[in-house]
């Protein structure tokens, strides 16, 4: 969906002026917002008052992402609602979710771990219809903004380190298990942008020294999960792609690499033969 769908949203207040809206284009732009002409449509058309829209025009200037001022990241045409601190589910991902809607059954059992906002999963049962959803996260926030999208897409969300908190009943029948695991190496974190840096949970970006510490655990463990013929999916960065497929092997699954290089996405997908 693209940028100006959503500038004709429901609210009074986008009967704003003119002159109003190239103010905010100027603040965000001097701010050095690249995008500054739609960020002002977005903020604009989600503001219910004319202060909310100078509060939010504000925390954008002062450097905090977009979605998170909005309160809302657009992911293959859902609005996911994503709260302070939350990671912002990135638009490359939706080539993740596209990969395992394809391979779902119907109906699928689908698992989202390290759910964040929940994006992934909610994305993926809007796709498919008939889904029994779980997610889960070790971050409260995480899992209170996952709540929110996941409640409305029929799923549950649990909160706990990777498979812990999840109901034994699902042992051996999940059929997509998609786990957007953090895989920056810890002495990268310091390299990304500012936005994710301070506005992000660091849990939900540092993958340990290699950057493959989280999922090294998730494969190890999929086996006992996944149903014969179920998939794991995960995005890595191309560097990390012989890794990572070593680790899905050891672990017993089947391994393939797809990617899509305009979205700069590598997706592994790990299949468990059972």
């Amino acid at each position: 969906m693209s940028v100006s769908a959503f500038s004709t949203s429901h609210h009074s207040s986008s009967h704003h002026s003119s002159s109003h809206h190239s103010s905010v284009v100027g603040t965000l732009r001097a701010a050095g917002c690249v995008f500054a002409e739609d960020e002002a449509e977005l903020i604009l058309s989600t503001a219910r008052t004319p202060a909310e829209a100078a509060a939010m025009v504000e925390r954008r200037a002062a450097g905090l992402p977009l979605e998170h001022v909005l309160g809302w990241a657009e992911f293959r045409g859902l609005r996911i609602a994503v709260d302070p601190g939350v990671f912002v589910p990135r638009r490359r991902t939706e080539f993740l979710v596209a990969q395992a809607a394809e391979l779902a059954g119907r109906p699928a059992v689908v698992v989202d771990l390290c759910c964040g906002s929940g994006a992934l999963g909610a994305a993926l049962a809007a796709g498919l219809g008939r889904v029994e959803l779980y997610a889960a996260d070790i971050d409260p926030a995480a899992v209170r903004c996952a709540r929110r999208n996941v409640i409305d897409a029929g799923g549950q969300v649990y909160e706990g380190d990777l498979y812990d908190p999840l109901p034994d009943a699902l042992r051996g029948r999940v059929g997509i298990l998609l786990a957007n695991v953090p895989y920056v190496p810890t002495e990268e974190v310091g390299l990304l942008p500012t936005e994710a840096r301070v506005h992000e949970a660091r849990v939900a970006l540092d993958g340990g020294a290699d950057g493959l510490d989280v999922l090294r655990r998730v494969t190890e463990e999929a086996p006992a999960w996944l149903a014969p013929g179920g998939h794991l999916l995960f995005e890595t960065s191309e560097g990390q792609v012989s890794a990572a497929v070593d680790t899905v092997e050891r672990a017993g699954l089947l391994a393939r690499v797809v990617g899509d290089e305009e979205m700069y996405a590598t997706v592994v997908i790990g299949t468990w033969q059972g």
